[in-house]
């Protein structure tokens, strides 16, 4: 909004052509949604307590979560609400790629918010059937992957995507397996979200340092002479995504002030499917899926322990009549508690390896 209202004043004074700047406008978006974050957070707190809008604790999980029970959930409007209006403010709003990123933020949000609401505020403990929440992030993925491929954003075709590391190779798929590819990063990421989303701020923070990550390479991607310089596809109008992704930061980090340990709010499902589905159409529309799996490395470290978990659990189950487990229980941050971890140490450890994650993804910058 102030991208188009501000820099029309230029000839009344020079200070509001700072308003056309990628750079000055992600640091605007940045410290926008912080502000905003630390101003509803109390509010939507009290709100939400009112509402007896409460956390269920696992009765099989670690014994010092379950004090946690009854901690206001939902917290993640309080995200949304503030990374959507920081991009609101800050970016380019006739810009295709900020319209889409913020559909998908609104969506996947919504998704989240319906099953919380049945979770806590309608008792039903499963809240959203598993069927009907993978249906309505894999339809929006196949929608959100025909209408990439039926109108493109890119100069080259959408059907392609950069390979990490190689900066003369790239991906080609076959037009129906992108659509397919597209929807699986879409379901992946919000789900990969969710999982890790099990201690205070620990997906708030993972989050912070992904989105500021894809904020810089949105940056790069955007101008054509780092592109080319770096061997990167050059996406005109995909700087934009720097903005909505410092606002996603920023959003986090205030968050983060209400969710770290002993946390106030655990922004639910509202919030981890919003952030994963937000962060995995950065990656789409910067034609940098694969880099997602690094930057990432976290989300799909945790993942993968659920997974491996449910299979092998199942598998032994069927052949020995009694089933067995690798982890000691998945996700896998839970499985450090039941090492003796303390919460605090499980978060600021795996916050230090999504640090190097995303080192390792800048690396790919030089290193092609």
């Amino acid at each position: 909004m102030l991208y188009h209202l501000l820099p029309q004043f230029s000839d009344v004074h020079i200070v509001f052509n700072v308003f056309r700047y990628l750079t000055f406008r992600a640091a605007g978006a940045v410290v926008t949604a912080l502000i905003l974050a630390f101003l509803l957070g109390p509010g939507t707190i009290r709100r939400l307590r009112l509402l007896r809008v409460g956390q269920v604790v696992r009765q099989e999980g670690p014994p010092t979560h379950l004090g946690k029970a009854g901690t206001p959930t939902m917290g993640g409007v309080l995200i949304v609400m503030a990374a959507f209006t920081s991009t609101l403010l800050w970016a380019e709003l006739t810009n295709r790629y900020t319209i889409t990123a913020l559909s998908v933020l609104v969506w996947m949000g919504a998704l989240g918010f319906l099953d919380d609401y049945l979770k806590v505020v309608r008792r039903r403990p499963d809240g959203l059937v598993a069927r009907y929440k993978f249906l309505g992030q894999g339809i929006f993925g196949l929608a959100l992957g025909l209408f990439l491929v039926l109108h493109p954003f890119w100069p080259i075709p959408p059907n392609w995507t950069m390979v990490p590391f190689l900066a003369d190779w790239y991906a080609h798929f076959w037009i129906p397996a992108y659509v397919l590819f597209v929807a699986l990063v879409v379901t992946g990421t919000s789900n990969a979200v969710n999982f890790t989303d099990g201690l205070d701020g620990l997906a708030a923070g993972l989050t912070a340092i992904a989105a500021s990550t894809f904020g810089v390479f949105a940056y790069l991607i955007g101008r054509v002479d780092t592109s080319n310089y770096l061997g990167l596809f050059y996406l005109p109008g995909s700087g934009e995504l720097s903005i909505f992704a410092a606002a996603l930061a920023g959003a986090t980090l205030g968050f983060l002030w209400f969710n770290s340990h002993p946390a106030q709010v655990f922004m639910g499902d509202t919030g981890s499917l919003a952030l994963g589905g937000a962060i995995g159409v950065v990656a789409i529309l910067l034609k940098a899926e694969f880099l997602l799996v690094i930057v990432g490395g976290v989300f799909v470290v945790e993942t993968l322990s659920v997974i491996l978990q449910t299979g092998y659990f199942k598998y032994t189950a069927r052949v020995l009549g009694q089933g067995r487990r690798i982890f000691r229980m998945a996700p896998l941050h839970h499985h450090f508690e039941k090492l003796g971890w303390s919460e605090t140490q499980v978060v600021v450890r795996f916050w230090i390896l999504g640090i190097l994650f995303a080192m390792v993804g800048f690396s790919t910058l030089k290193i092609r």
